[in-house]
This record gives C-alpha cells, structure tokens and sequence, in this order.
C-alpha cells in the first residue's frame, strides 16, 4: 500500500522494504499452517519483535504528518 500513494506523500524504498519486513511476518502469525511445525508463537521471537517494533514505527511517524495535512486535490 506505502507504495501506491501519490508521488507527493510516497515513502523512500528503505521504508517499503520495511513494510516488505512486516507483511512477512504477518502472513504466517495469521495462518498456522503457514509453518511446517508448531504454533506461530513458536516461531517468532524477541529479536523478530523488537525489529517489527522498530520498523512499525519508522512507518507511523512516515504516514502520521501526511495525514493530519489537509488534501489538495
């Protein structure tokens, strides 16, 4: 999605490729059987944490000044 928004508010590709980062790991937290063995759970840990955290964030304070800017179509 970061990578469809208009010219004028899209991300740098570090950003994108950090969304890339997260779309990974949420696919196979919201489909168990997306892994051979165990619960998604199992599968993740605090460094897998701590950089979705990270790169989450990086995201938010991307998007947050565009959306409190009103529209100029």
């Amino acid at each position: 999605m970061l990578a469809q928004l208009p010219e004028r508010a899209r991300p740098p590709a570090e950003l994108i490729e950090r969304a890339r980062y997260l779309d990974s790991l949420y696919i196979p937290t919201r489909h168990p059987e997306s892994h051979p063995e165990g619960a998604p759970f199992e599968n993740h840990g605090p460094l897998q944490s701590a950089q979705a955290e990270e790169y989450a964030r990086a995201i938010v304070d991307f998007v947050r000044p565009h959306l409190a800017r009103p529209s100029h179509s």
